[in-house]
C-alpha cells in the first residue's frame, strides 16, 4: 500500500472506557497539544479518528495484527524520520507508536520545539 503523506491515528475525544466512564487518551491528547501550537502540521497530515475498541481494521491492514496502539503516526512512502524518532517496521509500513516519538519526528520534519525531557 503506497501512503502518499504521514498519517496520525488518534482516539477521538470523548470516547467510553472499560470503567463504563467517558475518558479521554492522555497521549493523544499531548499530541493535540502540539498540533494546537503548530497548527500548520496538522494540514499535512492526514488524521484519522479510531475508536477505543479492538482491533482497529484500518492499522490492523496496514501494519498487522496486534499492532493498533494509538496515537501512530505512519509515516508517507521516502519519509526522512531524522536522528531522534524511534521508527518501528511492519512489513512495508514505518510508524512510530508514541506521542514523544512522534512530536521528535516533527522537530525534524517542521521545526518545532524538543518535548521538555527529550
Amino acid at each position: 500500500m503506497t501512503v502518499s503523506k504521514d498519517t496520525l491515528f488518534i482516539l477521538s475525544p470523548g470516547f467510553v472506557g472499560a470503567e463504563g466512564r467517558r475518558e479521554f487518551c492522555p497521549e493523544c491528547a499531548e499530541l493535540w497539544g502540539v498540533l494546537s501550537y503548530y497548527p500548520a502540521i496538522q494540514h499535512a497530515l492526514d488524521i484519522r479518528y479510531v475508536e477505543i475498541d479492538h482491533p482497529r481494521d484500518e492499522l490492523v491492514e496496514l501494519l498487522g495484527e496486534g499492532k493498533w496502539n494509538a496515537p501512530t503516526l505512519v509515516l508517507a512512502d521516502g519519509a526522512d524520520a531524522g536522528p531522534d524518532a524511534r521508527v518501528k517496521t511492519a512489513g512495508d509500513s514505518r510508524f512510530i507508536d508514541n506521542a514523544r516519538d512522534i512530536a521528535k519526528y516533527f522537530v525534524h520534519k517542521y521545526g518545532t520545539a524538543f518535548p521538555r525531557g527529550s
